[in-house]
């Protein structure tokens, strides 16, 4: 009866999460106590900002705000929050969201390691801005629905 009991806590303890992998297009390290911004201009409202990310050495704030001007630094706290910051387990599960944009301007992803002291973090992310529905060119005969990819410069 002890073996059985022996051999399951072992087996729980030897048990780790399975590793999601997913094919992202960029990658980013942030070093410890530091953030990294992603500056997208939407030019229409109504679009929608799409993202998905994960991270590699552990958890990571991510959060979207709004600032006035592309390719100016601002910190969290001078940019209007859109998207409230909170810590993520993207190092377990990948992570993904997306908003539609009330306004133009310059939409900002921020991931956040501030508060880690002694790790780094590397992000792989994908990010792509939709055109809303009345903006989409006429596809398929004339029917519209699907969007369309448009491309944007990111500031790191």
């Amino acid at each position: 009866m002890h073996s059985v009991y022996l051999l399951l806590t072992m087996s729980i303890m030897l048990y780790s999460p399975p590793v999601i992998k997913v094919d992202y297009e960029q990658s980013v390290t942030i070093s410890r106590v530091s953030s990294e911004q992603l500056d997208f201009e939407i030019l229409f409202p109504g679009c929608v900002l799409r993202w998905q990310f994960a991270s590699d050495g552990g958890d990571i704030g991510f959060g979207v705000f709004q600032k006035a001007k592309k390719g100016e630094w601002k910190k969290a706290a001078e940019m209007e929050e859109i998207v409230p910051s909170q810590r993520y387990n993207a190092h377990l599960v990948p992570e993904d969201g997306s908003l539609t944009c009330e306004r133009p301007g310059v939409y900002v992803l921020r991931f956040d390691n501030t508060y880690s002291i002694f790790q780094a973090k590397r992000i792989s992310y994908s990010v792509e801005v939709l055109l809303p529905d009345h903006l989409q060119p006429a596809q398929n005969n004339g029917k519209s629905g699907d969007h369309v990819e448009v491309e944007c410069d990111s500031q790191l």
